[in-house]
């Protein structure tokens, strides 16, 4: 993996994703405005939560946590010795 699939760059995506997604604004009208006011939930269209926000992100692969990026758990039995961490995650994802 290089370029843009590092793990410090999907670190920094994550961060700033979060940055996003607690951002407040104040609107023309006076109305403080969140992404769960404009976002695209359709498990809860009607009184969205943040949570319910669809996020299309190569992190969701992970469930946008930084905790699950940084498992690693032991190879399967009859595998070659090592660990499988975010990689093999993601390539057993896609």
């Amino acid at each position: 993996f290089s370029g843009v699939l590092r793990e410090e760059v999907l670190l920094a995506l994550l961060e700033l994703q979060e940055k996003l997604a607690n951002m407040t604004v104040l609107a023309p009208t006076g109305k403080v405005v969140a992404l769960n006011d404009v976002c695209y939930a359709p498990l809860n269209p009607e009184v969205p939560t943040l949570g319910d926000c669809c996020v299309n992100s190569v992190t969701q692969y992970f469930q946008n946590n930084r905790t699950h990026l940084a498992m690693v758990a032991p190879q399967a039995a009859g595998k070659e010795t090592g660990t499988a961490d975010w990689r093999d995650h993601l390539i057993y994802c896609v």
